[in-house]
Formats: structure tokens, C-alpha cells, sequence
């Protein structure tokens, strides 16, 4: 039976997971053309097209898919043991690779992060920030950040904040300038600081909730965005209200900064979870940042 090499395979996955040929190829550290060549290769001898090409975009065939599903753990795997098998007994070496919200970045990575890596200094971790849904296990990930509601249920949830809410603030300046909102239809005459939702493109209708009722407003504003941060700063610097995690904009609102409207009808959220499928391997690199994780979430738990 002729033999596919592995080498082409990683190739494969690589351009796969990356959806470019030049990406890949600064990953692997290969030419584009020779990166180009080693997938057609592969093609051939199995048979099969594997990647849809055009000259800007790079696609997935339905049996490119399949390869990538089936065989990208495996090779993950297989490349994770060749870089531990020069390490020293107890020494935690390997990859980890996450895909979180941005939202998740100030309240939760960039504060595990540093801790993570001064106590595993031999370990890389691959962070990509990013608010789309993202198929963790297709695209050779170890785990995701999200809220749980968005997490599908045959995944391993680790807590990593305490609940929160989404609130509706405003700087004084403009609350000033325009007024109040009462009640959540109010919101539909102020400008809003709007989030564009990268999975469907469209405008995200703000929810606001009251005992049992609730509400999905289809707010409308100058600006939009789906970048916290600008949400915060152009927020601040009273362009309109902002729809964002509370402790996001702790500070500012302790401060006086930012205001609190609506605050009644705050949506509350059961937290931050980091996430991984429950049946997946999971290499000592990835084991020693979860018990990491859970570790500072404990830590980080409110005395009664």
C-alpha cells in the first residue's frame, strides 16, 4: 500500500487550520511553493481534493474536512511527543494552544498567562483572540474561552470567574448631553456604542433582563464594533453607552468615569469557562495549565 508521508500531512494541516498557504508557510518555516507542492503531492496519492483554491482564499473540500478532523489530533499528538521525549524527568514541556474572546483577555489571560509560564518556562503557549465561534477540535486547538451558555454540552467546563452581568453605562458628560434611559426601549433614542458579532456579521441586539422578562434591543448608534477595549475608551469619551462585562469597566465605574443605567435590568452570566472536549488527549502541557487555572480561580473566589 503506498505510504503518505507525514510530512505532507502536517502540510496539510497546517495550510487546513490557517486557511493560507503563506501563513502555513511562515509557520512551518517552508516556502510557499514547496508548501504548495508537498499538499498537491498528497492530493495525488490519495486521490482526493483536498483544498478549494483561488487566487485570494484557500477552502476546505467536504473530504479535506474529514482529513483534518480525523488525523489533525493525531498529528498533534504525535508532533507533541517528539518535543517532549528530550525532556528531562518532571519537566513539563509541549504546546498549548487557546482560542478566547477578547472580552476573556483583561479579565482572565492576561493575568494566568504570566504565572503559567514562570512556572513552566519550557512550555509555549499560542493565544489566539478572537470573538467568532470557533471549532477547537477541527482546528487543532487545546481549549476555548467562553461563556457557558455558548460552550456545547460534550465539552469539560473549568469555571474560571465568578458570575457576572452585562450592564449599560455611559460617561457623565453624556448622560448630561442626552439624558437617562428608564427603561430598556429607551435605548432606541441614544446612541449606542454598537457590537458587531463577527459569526453572523449582523448588529448584536442588546439583552437586558428583569425577573422573568426579558428583552432583545436592537440598538442603533454611530459607532460600532466588536472590540472591547474601544467599546471602553470611545465610551469614556462620551461618543454613547456602552453594552460590556461589568468587570470590564470596574474601575472606571469606582472612579466615576462611567455610570451605571439600567442597572436593574442588568443581564447576569453565569462567568468565564475555559472548555476542552471531554474525550481528548490531553498532553501534560495542557493538564499542568488547567490545574493552573482552576488553581487561580480558587484563589481568586470571594470569602464568605
Amino acid at each position: 500500500m503506498a505510504f503518505t508521508p507525514l510530512n505532507a500531512l502536517n502540510s496539510f494541516i497546517a495550510v487546513a487550520r490557517r486557511r493560507s498557504f503563506a501563513a502555513a508557510a511562515r509557520d512551518l518555516g517552508v516556502s510557499t511553493s514547496a508548501l504548495s507542492q508537498s499538499v498537491r503531492q498528497l492530493e495525488a496519492r490519495l486521490g482526493v481534493t483536498l483544498l478549494t483554491r483561488t487566487s485570494r482564499t484557500v477552502a476546505l473540500t467536504e473530504a479535506g474536512q474529514r482529513l483534518l478532523e480525523n488525523a489533525g489530533p493525531a498529528v498533534e499528538q504525535a508532533l507533541e511527543s517528539l518535543r517532549t521525549v528530550t525532556a528531562r524527568p518532571g519537566e513539563v514541556t509541549g504546546r498549548v494552544r487557546l482560542s478566547v474572546p477578547s472580552v476573556a483577555v483583561p479579565l482572565v489571560v492576561a493575568r494566568l498567562l504570566p504565572r503559567f509560564i514562570e512556572r513552566y518556562p519550557k512550555v509555549e503557549v499560542e493565544v489566539q483572540v478572537e470573538n467568532r465561534f470557533v471549532n477547537i477540535v477541527a482546528e487543532g486547538l487545546d481549549a476555548g474561552i467562553r461563556l457557558t451558555e455558548a460552550i456545547e454540552r460534550d465539552m469539560v467546563q473549568v469555571r474560571l470567574t465568578a458570575p457576572g452581568r452585562f450592564v449599560v453605562a455611559a460617561a457623565p458628560s453624556y448622560l448630561a448631553r442626552r439624558g437617562t434611559p428608564q427603561k430598556p426601549p429607551d435605548l432606541l433614542q441614544h446612541d449606542c456604542i454598537c457590537i458587531r458579532t463577527s459569526t453572523s456579521g449582523a448588529r448584536y441586539a442588546w439583552e437586558l433582563e428583569r425577573g422573568r422578562k426579558t428583552w432583545r434591543v436592537p440598538v442603533q448608534g454611530p459607532i460600532t464594533t466588536n472590540d472591547a477595549e474601544l467599546m471602553r475608551l470611545v465610551a469614556l469619551a462620551g461618543a454613547g453607552l456602552v453594552y460590556t462585562f461589568e468587570s470590564l469597566i470596574a474601575d472606571e465605574l469606582a472612579r466615576g468615569s462611567l455610570r451605571l443605567v439600567l442597572e436593574q435590568y442588568a443581564a447576569a452570566v453565569p462567568g468565564l469557562f475555559l472548555y476542552f472536549p471531554s474525550r481528548s488527549q490531553v498532553s501534560p502541557a495542557f493538564r499542568a495549565f488547567v490545574d493552573l487555572a482552576r488553581e487561580l480561580a480558587t484563589a481568586s473566589k470571594p470569602r464568605a
